[in-house]
């Protein structure tokens, strides 16, 4: 029971920290590619888009990079912990017909063994909190107006691109996500 408590606890304060990141999280895995052409923009209210498996375009606004997270850790340790046994096989073999059948009898001994992992102490490991991000910021998304900064999580690539281009330049990409 208490177990339960624990990891329900764990599992709301996971999602209230991931919603306030700004991202639902949604969208797919895709590759980026990443075109600019020379235009300006305006800026309005912040407003999420809806998570797009497909080409988006816009007026850069900014990039994030997030590195990677981690803390140190500690979990169980295991190692393999193997047995073996030896079981006595008997065998026959029959010869012969009618009363001049005989049978032989032998046996041999076989070994079998069976391993399973064994806890054996624990292990300090670093456990990722945060994988590393890159993140774009859009304004006029897909030529609305009213949709201004809009964050997609890009590829290293893709980012690269746009941290090239300069502010309030059309740029297309294919998004990894939505929010960062």
């Amino acid at each position: 029971m208490t177990r339960r408590l624990l990891a329900a606890g764990v599992t709301a304060v996971l999602m209230a920290g991931l919603g306030a990141c700004g991202g639902g999280g949604g969208g797919t895995e895709a590759d980026g590619t990443v075109g600019t052409t020379g235009s300006t923009g305006t800026t309005g209210a912040a407003k999420e888009a809806q998570p797009s498996p497909d080409t988006v375009f816009g007026l850069r606004d900014t990039v994030r990079h997030l590195s990677r997270k981690t803390v140190a850790d500690t979990r169980a340790h295991l190692v393999r912990k193997c047995t073996t046994t030896t079981e006595r096989v008997r065998h026959t073999s029959r010869s012969g017909t009618g009363t001049h059948r005989t049978t032989r009898v032998w046996y041999t001994a076989e070994h079998h063994q069976s391993c399973t992992k064994v806890r054996q102490g624990t292990e300090k490991y670093r456990r990722v909190v945060r994988p590393e991000r890159w993140c774009v910021r859009l304004d006029d998304v897909n030529g609305h107006t009213s949709q201004d900064a809009v964050w997609y999580r890009v590829t290293r690539e893709t980012y690269d691109q746009v941290l090239a281009a300069d502010e309030h330049t059309r740029v297309e990409f294919t998004p990894a996500g939505t929010g960062c």
